[in-house]
């Protein structure tokens, strides 16, 4: 019989918030006790009193490991999701219904993160590298949606979030991006902007 996870390696309790997180911290964890393939298995039937000894020795060893990984499931819900999925007879009934569930609204999630960034928009009254950091942020949470985002997709990103007043330097960058990084793009922006910064000055003491 498996052994009971130890406390400090329990997943945190799940809220019904990021399911796809706290899924992958379960799965490890059954995983390491060999308790995972319930989550898939169907359960197995004595066919009738002549089946096999062996074969009812094997049935009641898999409920009891199915018994085991149930409770697990069930013990990292807060109380509310308990009282909701604690009637399930077997794991894979209750990680189906979870799935279900869940999969659906982190969809939704992963399309509210992608109408975040298409409609942000750069601006002239605020930094730009603070207004840099909006976005990366933005394209961080599209990798924890699951996207895969190359470096030169954030770069390219960046560049075209750019205002319209900077649409000259906007175009130089296009022309560069292939050898930039999003360090050098950084630090190419903040000369940029400190120049800009300069010139205004400059213009305002009639200089």
């Amino acid at each position: 019989m498996a052994a009971a996870p130890a406390h400090g390696e329990k997943p945190p309790k799940f809220s019904g918030v990021d399911f796809k997180r706290w899924k992958q911290k379960m799965l490890f964890c059954l995983t390491t006790f060999g308790l995972s393939r319930f989550l898939k298995e169907d359960s197995p039937t004595v066919v009738d009193e002549e089946s096999d000894n062996q074969w009812r020795i094997d049935v009641d060893a898999w409920h009891n490991s199915d018994f085991l990984c149930r409770k697990y499931v069930l013990n990292r819900l807060d109380d509310t999701l308990y009282n909701v999925y604690s009637s399930f007879k077997t794991s894979k009934e209750l990680w189906d219904s979870l799935e279900k569930k869940y999969k659906t609204e982190d969809a939704g999630t992963k399309k509210i993160v992608v109408g975040k960034f298409l409609d942000y928009k750069m601006v002239d009254t605020k930094t730009m590298i603070s207004q840099v950091q909006e976005t990366q942020i933005i394209l961080h949470d599209l990798v924890s949606e699951g996207m895969i985002l190359s470096e030169s997709f954030h770069v390219a990103a960046i560049i075209e979030k750019l205002p319209s007043s900077w649409k000259d330097f906007k175009n130089y960058l296009k022309h560069k991006r292939k050898e930039m990084g999003i360090e050098d793009l950084i630090v190419r922006l903040h000369i940029e902007e400190d120049n800009r910064d300069s010139e205004w000055k400059s213009t305002i003491m009639g200089v």
